[in-house]
């Protein structure tokens, strides 16, 4: 074999894993955010292309609704109206035994009703002609136009009952809920999107910088030699080695407008008005979130930027205090260009993790108050599990992916020519 083909075979496993952990799922949301599917609406919780009838609903409904007619005619109560109304769901009935899609079905089902028994699933939904079916919307609602015209005469005694049997029926036929793009045009013209992609950028952007800033400080540091020095790194890693939950909810208590410490220290020093203030303003709650991360994830970005340091040879800082150049310029001209590689690294880990956030903001905050700290991911999350629309929450889910992909390709783009700098350097 040739050596390309030697090199796809060795990287095959894991292309195969990146495909059915990563790219797999996103698919699968892009085409679930095609389809309208909520779980709290039975004619929506599954994907639609063509018409269906729930042959259980229907035929739970058509002989109550005909026998509750049929009495009413004994009575000598609107006969000629209510027979017109018979006749109209038995064409309809006989139209829905003759569909290819329901003929087989039909008569099983009907069976199972008449002896009490469950009706699987497998028997309950049936795909039907489409112009069955809009024959059937059109017929049932007519009759309930018509049954709608007789509900005020006072000698129907069951006129209720029917009307709400004529409406079960009308629920019997499931639409096809494909949408196409209406989920992201929706979106796109959604405040609260943008407010969400609002408050993601700037805790994105403040606490990454932040992060990067004291994170080379800490870095600079503890590249020293020292005593102790051991034991000061194992120490640093203690906030980013807790988890994420964890993190939140202790400084969840900390930030308590009543007993927290942390709340306290801060209306003493004068960074908040009162203590209450870091959790029910829109400022101090992203302040609050901010400042959490940007503990938790120094210690990260720190041993990013010491792994980087530690490659620089130390003979060009000896050359550099030969040639008289103090420590200020040391960083300049040789720290800071070599770190370059390794800070985007940082960078590029740091900012994808960061706007992805979900579990430190949604256990601290929960995206309030007001939404002032709602991100994109905890709104998709909103929308898909407490709203139960899938369809949206699975179209939120792809336009966090292309914001990703998007800060990726970025972020790669500039590695890429730097590695080529380096390379061409050599």
């Amino acid at each position: 074999m040739s050596e390309r083909t030697i090199g796809y075979l060795l990287v095959s496993p894991a292309l195969i894993l990146i495909f059915a952990i990563a790219i797999w799922p996103v698919l699968q949301s892009f085409y679930f955010s095609l389809f309208d599917l909520r779980l709290n609406d039975p004619t929506k919780s599954s994907v639609n292309l063509n018409y269906s009838i729930d042959l259980d609903r229907y035929l739970s409904n058509y002989p109550f609704l005909i026998g509750g007619i049929e009495s009413e005619i004994r009575n000598g109560n609107a006969v000629d109206e209510l027979e017109e109304v018979k006749e109209k769901l038995q064409t309809l009935n006989q139209q829905i035994q003759t569909d290819p899609g329901a003929a087989e079905k039909y008569e099983a089902v009907n069976e199972k009703l008449n002896n009490f028994e469950r009706v699987p699933d497998h028997l309950k939904l049936v795909e039907i002609e489409q112009q069955t079916s809009q024959n059937y919307l059109e017929t049932i609602k007519g009759i309930q136009k018509d049954l709608d015209a007789l509900r005020g005469q006072n000698e129907f005694k069951n006129i209720d009952k029917i009307v709400g049997l004529s409406n079960g029926l009308d629920d019997a036929i499931i639409k096809p809920n494909f949408i196409g793009f209406e989920h992201y045009q929706n979106n796109l013209t959604d405040k609260r999107m943008w407010k969400a992609l609002a408050n993601t950028v700037t805790f994105t952007v403040i606490s990454v910088f932040i992060e990067l800033v004291i994170g080379l400080a800490i870095a600079l540091l503890i590249n020293k030699a020292f005593f102790g020095r051991g034991l000061i790194r194992a120490s640093i890693l203690i906030p980013w080695a807790i988890p994420t939950a964890v993190s939140a909810l202790m400084w969840r208590y900390l930030y308590d407008g009543q007993n927290g410490i942390i709340a306290k220290i801060f209306a003493e020093v004068g960074l908040v008005d009162e203590m209450s203030s870091l959790l029910t303003t829109s400022t101090g709650a992203m302040f609050s979130v901010i400042f959490t991360d940007v503990w938790k994830t120094i210690p990260y970005m720190a041993l990013l930027i010491l792994a980087g340091l530690q490659t620089i040879p130390k003979s060009l800082y000896e050359a550099a205090a030969i040639d008289g150049a103090n420590k200020w310029k040391q960083f300049i001209t040789i720290t800071l260009p070599l770190l370059k590689t390794s800070i985007l690294v940082a960078l590029l880990f740091r900012t994808l993790d960061a706007f992805r956030v979900f579990d430190l903001i949604f256990v601290l905050t929960g995206g309030g108050p007001a939404n002032s700290t709602e991100t994109i991911s905890i709104l998709a999350y909103t929308v898909m599990f407490s709203q139960t629309n899938f369809g949206e929450g699975s179209a939120l889910s792809v336009i966090v992916f292309i914001c990703v992909a998007i800060i990726s390709a970025i972020f790669i783009k500039l590695l890429g020519s730097e590695l080529i700098k380096d390379g061409s350097a050599k």
